[in-house]
């Protein structure tokens, strides 16, 4: 499903990834462990085409990336890509239910299942509520809702429990796996925590000489 060969990523000077490689089957739920600053969240972008490897390429269901135009790889991204980044990126000026249902509206779907979503992540009946009604571990649920409401092929989330309380990241962790599993979708997840990491099915350590099983 998706294939990493040889991703090489500079900042300013500084190697962040050399020569990477690995490939991520479909059906799999992966946690991504590391120390800060090693590249985690610059894998993540690499993978979703956010950002352009200096070599190597990023393959999905074998096709590169680097050969898909802007509009193929924008349509890529929203039909079998669903992303939870840190930043959460809710838009303030939508209700909660117009957020979760965005991929859906986008993929010309119906919006009936963002209010499922939102009930699932613990909202529910608050789908008319605005963002800035919200607490940081709240909007967090709601990016978690938007990014599996259109059931994605591949799921890439950036610490995805950080703003959660223990007892809801379980909660939010059994359904990202529950999720993953009904659609036999592949999941990447990065994260500092342990307890989060044991939900996983395969955990790898991220470090300067590449992925390896932790």
């Amino acid at each position: 499903m998706l294939e990493l060969r040889d991703l090489t990523k500079t900042y300013g000077g500084r190697t962040v990834l050399a020569k990477l490689s690995h490939r991520f089957e479909s059906g799999q739920f992966i946690a991504i462990m590391g120390e800060s600053g090693v590249g985690k969240s610059t894998l993540l972008n690499l993978i979703a085409g956010l950002d352009a490897p200096d070599s190597g390429e990023v393959l999905v269901d074998g096709q590169p990336m680097a050969a898909l135009d802007d509009d193929a790889a924008t349509r890529l991204r929203r039909t079998r890509m669903g992303f939870i980044f840190q930043a959460f990126h809710v838009l303030p000026h939508l209700t909660l239910r117009q957020n979760v249902a965005l991929p859906l509206l986008l993929n010309r779907d119906s919006g009936a299942r963002a209010d499922d979503m939102l009930a699932a992540v613990g909202l529910g009946g608050r789908g008319s509520d605005f963002p800035r009604q919200l607490s940081g571990g709240e909007l967090q649920r709601v990016a978690i809702a938007r990014a599996l409401v259109h059931r994605p092929a591949l799921l890439l989330a950036d610490e995805p429990t950080g703003n959660l309380d223990p007892e809801t990241a379980e909660g939010i962790l059994r359904l990202l796996r529950s999720e993953i599993k009904a659609t036999g979708a592949g999941a990447i997840m990065v994260t500092h925590s342990h307890a989060a990491a044991e939900m996983a099915d395969q955990v790898l350590l991220l470090t300067r000489s590449g992925l390896q099983a932790a």
